[in-house]
């Protein structure tokens, strides 16, 4: 059976590529985004909503029309987030914080919720939240967003619990620093706030990790068609990082 696979974020970046890479697989692909000029270079063949993932109602109508259109989901790829402030805990606004919070948790929250009883009437699916190395060793100056990706850990956790007896798997990937315009942006607000450079911070990164490497969004997207598929049937309740394996998460320039 062709398997049915809605990605949030999934205009660019990691969403755009996991899009690509079920696809390839045969699968019928769903992509949700908030930017419309993203969602419009999105391939002909995938079903494009632009919506705000935080926003209920709309998440509400948009599987309302899912259910109708496909009968039901297989694959959830819960991948909505923002990198948010990068400034030290005193200096981050509230407004900012819990911005960051709503996209990177109340997002994957709300698409778990309303997955969760097409997955169950099923008794099948695969729920795939999109976490960070940031949720599994925190990082100076990025407050909001370390305890948004450690919370969707927690949730992932509780969602393999409750969903595991209907035969639906839950796991968090955890990106390392990927390549892409969300960590540029990272690196340029980092550099004037450490009054470095963003060469600098760049390979900083690189040496933190075992591999020496930035990660690619393919390769966190090679991940999402492993856990969605038949041959990770076993796999739930699971954090995996996708990181080159981080050891130092605070690499000093």
């Amino acid at each position: 059976m062709t398997r049915r696979v809605l990605v949030t974020a999934g205009g660019s970046g990691i969403g755009r590529a996991m899009g690509e890479a079920f696809a390839a697989e045969g699968a019928e692909v769903w992509a949700v985004d908030i930017d419309p000029v993203a969602l419009d270079a999105c391939p002909r063949a995938w079903r494009r909503d632009c919506l705000d993932v935080t926003e209920e109602a709309a998440v509400a109508e948009l599987f309302g029309r899912l259910a109708a259109q496909w009968g039901g989901l297989d694959v959830l790829c819960a991948n909505a987030g923002i990198a948010g402030p990068t400034a030290l805990v005193e200096d981050v606004a509230l407004d900012d914080w819990r911005r960051c919070v709503s996209v990177n948790l109340d997002g994957a929250f709300l698409f778990a919720k309303h997955a969760a009883p097409l997955m169950k009437a099923q008794r099948s699916g695969v729920i795939l939240l999109t976490s960070s190395t940031a949720g599994l060793h925190g990082y100076p100056s990025r407050s909001p967003y370390c305890a948004a990706k450690w919370a969707v850990i927690g949730l992932m956790k509780t969602l393999a619990m409750e969903l595991g007896p209907y035969g639906i798997r839950a796991n968090a990937i955890c990106p390392g620093s990927v390549e892409g315009e969300r960590m540029d942006g990272v690196l340029a607000r980092e550099a004037a706030a450490k009054g470095t450079t963003q060469e600098v911070l760049r390979a900083g990164y690189a040496s933190g990790t075992s591999l020496r490497s930035w990660v690619r969004a393919e390769d966190v997207a090679a991940m999402a068609a492993y856990l969605g598929s038949d041959a990770a049937r076993l796999v739930s309740g699971q954090t995996i990082a996708v990181d080159g394996h981080t050891e130092n998460p605070d690499p000093k320039v």
